[in-house]
């Protein structure tokens, strides 16, 4: 099975590629700056090569800027408008599936309860917006019988060789430094490389109705019990504290009117419920997920501890 994926030397798109060479999948990365020659440039996608190959993946995108430097438009160019230029590709050719990468972002910045499919988008962010406005444009179109769409939701994804927050919440807890924030009750649902993988591999597999899905870890977990984790993977005792929340968010509030590193949108995601559930794309492909949210976030702590 010959597979196309864009974004292909990101976090994701390497592991996953990795993966499901293992499996027995030929693989083709689509990239602006092909170094292999298993790369090609998006421009160099002809019909010939969309009639080879069995299934594209589209994780190519700008990423969630936490810094607030970069311009709407920026979102829309690469996560809308490079999108439909695939699709439209897609469309002509005898490929069959066709699976993009979107994000719980693009239904809602905060869940006061559980995010589902059934929740109407209401994304406050432009990388949010962007997205939905992706998946609007595809839902959009006619598939033709013989074709699948799979429109994947992840939330936060998490992994060895990760950069992202769950490493700089490492490195805080590494130097011994107090997490002040034990005041705040959240949980927050995260997912593993290995899950997403996984259900990526089933999808192709099983080939089920065409539809868009959440993906996540079986549970949510606190961020008061990853920092008990993070603390036992260094053999340390976990130092939690809790300061006054109404303090906490007039220094993020600073923070963020000083451009400091701890921000209000920090704050927000250290201390927000954002629970997703997993349960339609279980029940769609009728499998239970490889590794639980502990053994995942472990595996991913242990990475930052060899580094």
């Amino acid at each position: 099975m010959k597979i196309l994926i864009t974004g292909n030397n990101g976090f994701v798109g390497s592991n996953l590629s990795l993966y499901l060479q293992e499996k027995g999948f030929q693989l083709v990365g689509i990239t602006r700056t092909p170094k292999t020659t298993n790369e090609i440039n998006y421009n160099s996608l002809s019909t010939e090569i969309w009639d080879e190959s069995d299934a594209i993946i589209h994780l190519a995108g700008k990423a969630h800027d936490l810094k607030n430097t970069l311009d709407e438009q920026e979102y829309f160019e690469v996560n809308t408008e490079l999108t439909k230029k695939l699709f439209q590709q897609f469309l002509k050719s005898t490929c069959k599936v066709f699976i993009y990468m979107s994000s719980v972002k693009a239904v809602a910045d905060k869940v006061a309860t559980t995010l589902t499919e059934n929740v109407e988008p209401t994304p406050a962010t432009p990388y949010g917006k962007s997205k939905l406005a992706a998946e609007q444009y595809l839902l959009s179109q006619k598939l033709p019988k013989g074709k699948f769409l799979y429109i994947l939701r992840p939330c936060m994804i998490h992994g060895p060789g990760n950069k992202g927050n769950l490493n700089l919440l490492y490195k805080l807890v590494s130097k011994g430094i107090p997490y002040p924030l034990g005041a705040f009750k959240n949980k927050r649902s995260f997912l593993s490389i290995e899950n997403l993988n996984f259900l990526i591999l089933e999808l192709l597999k099983q080939k089920p109705s065409s539809g868009v899905y959440n993906a996540a870890d079986d549970e949510a977990i606190a961020t008061t019990d990853l920092i008990k984790l993070m603390s036992e993977s260094l053999d340390k005792k976990p130092r939690i504290v809790s300061v006054t929340p109404k303090f906490v968010k007039v220094l993020a509030t600073f923070g963020t009117l000083v451009k400091l590193p701890f921000t209000k949108e920090k704050l927000q995601k250290l201390t927000e419920n954002y629970v997703v559930s997993n349960q339609k794309i279980k029940d769609t492909l009728n499998i239970q997920l490889p590794v639980s949210t502990k053994k995942g976030l472990i595996r991913t702590i242990k990475s930052f501890n060899n580094k």
